[in-house]
């Protein structure tokens, strides 16, 4: 599901979308003892590492990047960037994550909101810095056989966006993630399975739920469902500035030529982390290489 699709969206009451877009423009970066203790928790779990920071502008930036397995990027790079970049990029989530009102306003009120459009383009007026994952939830489930490959089908809803207020696109490569869980059953062979039967028959499970969306059967540290201690790398490419379109939306042509760059940009990225991280396997504790076996 991608995070500009406009069908079925829970703030297409406009009381309920001012309300949303009134309160994201309120929320103030995480900061004190809150922010300390998730990033400590990340620092010690998941020992990140960050490349290229060098390549963030400091103007506002649209942040692009790959999307990790049950969405736990959102865990590591928010405290992260918070943290160490002083940036404080807003997510912008799936509309199920806003479904329910009461897990909408909790979600909101630490910063994420959803991607719609409008409340996209009122927080770019206001200059702030938002993060998207534009394989959506697709990308989040993936198989194990394309951990670390995108996932983005024909979605163009971040390029327009960007290119309208003439923001800068920042990509970004995450690894580690993908490899918090192991799969014991990939996704898409649930329905066919004993366990699709039981899910069946305890009515969780439908000939209307889409395989393709379907998450992994997940195994953790130790065969628990803690996620592995991977160490974690996070790398920006170089800068996609789209401000001579500010005011306007690009062309189909332009428009897939922007996002093939921006594609191109995080692949590098992925791939050089990838590497990166072969580098500095040695400096892995006994301890970190036992949990994530």
């Amino acid at each position: 599901m991608s995070a500009f699709d406009k069908d079925n969206d829970p703030l297409g009451d406009k009381d309920a979308l001012a309300r949303h877009i009134e309160i994201a423009l309120t929320i103030e970066p995480p900061s004190g003892l809150d922010l300390e203790l998730s990033y400590q928790m990340i620092k010690r779990l998941f020992n990140p590492m960050i490349l290229g920071a060098e390549n963030i502008p400091e103007r506002p930036c649209l942040f692009v990047g790959n999307h990790s397995l049950f969405a736990l990027d959102g865990w590591i790079i928010g405290p992260l960037m918070t943290r160490e970049l002083n940036r404080f990029p807003r997510g912008l989530g799936d509309k199920f994550l806003f479904a329910n009102p009461k897990v909408g306003d909790f979600v909101l009120k630490r910063g994420a909101v959803m991607g719609n459009p409008e409340v996209c383009s009122a927080l770019m007026k206001a200059g702030a810095d938002l993060i998207v994952f534009p394989g959506g939830a697709h990308e989040a489930v993936k198989p194990a056989s394309m951990k670390y490959e995108l996932q983005w089908k024909e979605r163009y809803g971040f390029v327009k966006l960007a290119a309208r207020h003439g923001y800068t696109i920042m990509p970004f490569g995450l690894v580690g993630p993908d490899e918090f869980y192991g799969h014991l059953m990939e996704g898409r062979d649930i329905p066919g399975s004993p366990l699709g039967s039981l899910l069946r028959r305890l009515g969780l499970l439908n000939d209307n739920v889409r395989a393709d969306v379907l998450p992994p059967v997940p195994v953790g540290a130790l065969g628990s469902l803690l996620p592995k201690p991977q160490r974690c790398y996070l790398g920006f490419g170089e800068p996609v500035d789209l401000a001579r379109y500010k005011g306007r939306t690009p062309t189909k042509k332009e428009q897939k030529s922007i996002r093939a760059e921006v594609a191109e940009q995080i692949e590098t990225q992925l791939a050089e982390l990838l590497f990166a991280r072969e580098q500095h396997k040695g400096e892995d504790g006994l301890l970190r290489r036992l949990l994530t076996l």
